[in-house]
């Protein structure tokens, strides 16, 4: 197939996905056949787009123009890539876990359930191909949508509350910030097209462009910076395999994406080298790291430690963005695929010991290792990746930070990426340590979560420890984004 009938297919298929599983309601094998076997396609496309793409020229699909200019178009660049991959790669993983989950759990409305997840994936994809800021504000805004009945799953009132605080916030920030800087930014430049080294001219005012840098870091809601993080920990309320989707597959990761696509392609890392307002979000950023793990290491809740740890790791990829080094903004592209796999694995996690043992406190999770090691394995291996362990993939991200840092002497970022890592160890350590080392609080009878959750947490506990060994792709990737690279 050819460039343009690829990226088409890659939109389509999960949306097919969608539609047989509502038709397959009634098979439950089938529907859930359905999504593992779509994942599977979606990432063969996107591994065929990445192998004959032309980074240089790459194929542009129009799908239409609403607006004089202001096209409706899709295209593949270096870093998007990243993200299809990583999403395509997640899909078929969760689908699998979510199985055992929904079954063991005997979840309600599980047809909803997978098709909304379709939605959501195919919603990141076009997020991932989006050829100008408009095509992804739209795709941004969709995933949105489609993920809310996925966090009032439940419908109970506390479901109900966490997903208008979820629609309040991330529909809230994108409509007031996102979508008034990308009006003024056509305004001034007459494009929202990507382009490498950004869209604006010398002659720019540095006000104006510090102004629409707040309102596009605050508008960008998924990257949950600090005071805007707080629809992250109250959509914890949703399954763990929702969790799961908003903080590795899809949610959070269209947020720093977002983030490092307006960096690199709408303002370029050289205009903002001189801009005062990159210090601002840099301390913004740097902020959130220590207050969010600050916040992380007092929750007894194991969901809710990992969701602020969330918030945490995200402010990374911004940080580092911001530094503004070749290597620093590696890092961050980098990390972006080292905490998907990370986190989805600690959420994985989480959802087994419910599942298995109905615990959700940290403090009820003594000895539990013994008991679940399969689960407490792939736990321990994804929290040594957040603090930054080798050989696990989250040191290969922390590593590249550290290099930008040191090559632009960033003192301060180093700083923050050394206390937050302590940080990181004094929240997770402890729960390795109990489940490994402290007796059983008490004598309860059971294994290991069903089969399906079993083997969906070893495969991403794998890939977390594969990615520091090889990461050629991801490197190569990341290399190739303007403005990154030695």
């Amino acid at each position: 197939m050819s460039e343009a009938q690829l990226i088409s297919w890659i939109l389509i298929v999960p949306l097919l996905a969608a539609v047989g599983i509502f038709a397959a309601g009634k098979w439950p094998n089938l529907r859930e056949a359905i999504g593992i076997i779509s994942g599977i396609i979606l990432f063969g496309l996107v591994m065929q787009l990445g192998s004959i793409v032309d980074w240089d020229n790459a194929t542009v699909v129009t799908l239409a123009e609403p607006v004089a200019g202001v096209t409706l178009a899709l295209s593949l660049e270096p870093l998007g890539m990243i993200f299809a991959l990583v999403a395509s790669l997640l899909w078929p993983v969760t689908a699998l876990y979510a199985i055992g989950y929904m079954r063991g759990n005997n979840e309600k409305n599980q047809t909803r359930f997978f098709a909304a997840f379709a939605v959501s994936i195919s919603s990141a994809m076009g997020i991932a191909l989006s050829a100008n800021m408009f095509t992804l504000f739209l795709f941004y805004e969709i995933l949105t949508l489609a993920t809310y009945p996925l966090v009032t799953h439940a419908g109970t009132d506390k479901a109900r509350k966490a997903g208008r605080t979820y629609l309040g916030i991330l529909i809230g920030t994108s409509v007031a910030f996102l979508l008034l800087a990308m009006i003024w930014t056509w305004q001034i430049t007459g494009t929202l097209t990507f382009t490498p080294g950004g869209v604006f001219g010398n002659d720019a005012d540095p006000m104006v462009l510090g102004v629409l840098l707040f309102l596009y870091m605050f508008g960008i809601g998924k990257a949950a910076l600090m005071p805007i993080h707080r629809w992250l920990p109250a959509a914890m309320v949703a399954p763990t395999p929702v969790s799961a989707l908003l903080h590795a597959v899809a949610v959070v990761k269209a947020g720093v994406f977002t983030v490092v696509k307006v960096v690199v392609y709408i303002f370029g890392t050289d205009l903002l080298s001189n801009l005062a307002a990159s210090n601002w979000i840099f301390g913004i950023a740097a902020t959130t790291i220590i207050i969010a793990s600050i916040i992380a290491l007092r929750q007894d809740n194991l969901k809710r430690r990992l969701a602020y740890s969330t918030v945490s790791q995200l402010s990374y990829v911004i940080m580092a963005a911001f530094i503004l080094a070749p290597l620093s903004l590696m890092g961050a592209t980098l990390h972006i695929v080292a905490h998907a796999f990370g986190k989805i694995t600690l959420f994985f996690a989480a959802g087994s010991i419910y599942t298995a043992a109905h615990k959700t406190e940290i403090s009820q999770l003594d000895g539990i290792g013994y008991k679940m090691p399969w689960t407490m394995g792939a736990f321990t291996i994804g929290a040594l990746s957040m603090i930054g362990i080798p050989p696990l993939a989250g040191f290969l991200s922390k590593w590249y930070m550290l290099l930008g840092a040191w090559q632009t002497e960033h003192y301060m970022a180093m700083l923050v990426i050394i206390i937050s890592t302590l940080l990181n160890t004094a929240y997770f350590v402890p729960i390795i340590y109990a489940a490994w080392f402290k007796p059983p609080v008490d004598d309860a009878q059971h294994g290991e979560a069903p089969e399906a959750i079993v083997l969906a947490l070893s495969i991403t506990a794998t890939l977390t420890l594969l990615l520091f060994f090889v990461p050629d792709i991801p490197l190569s990737l990341a290399e190739a984004i303007p403005g990154a690279g030695s």
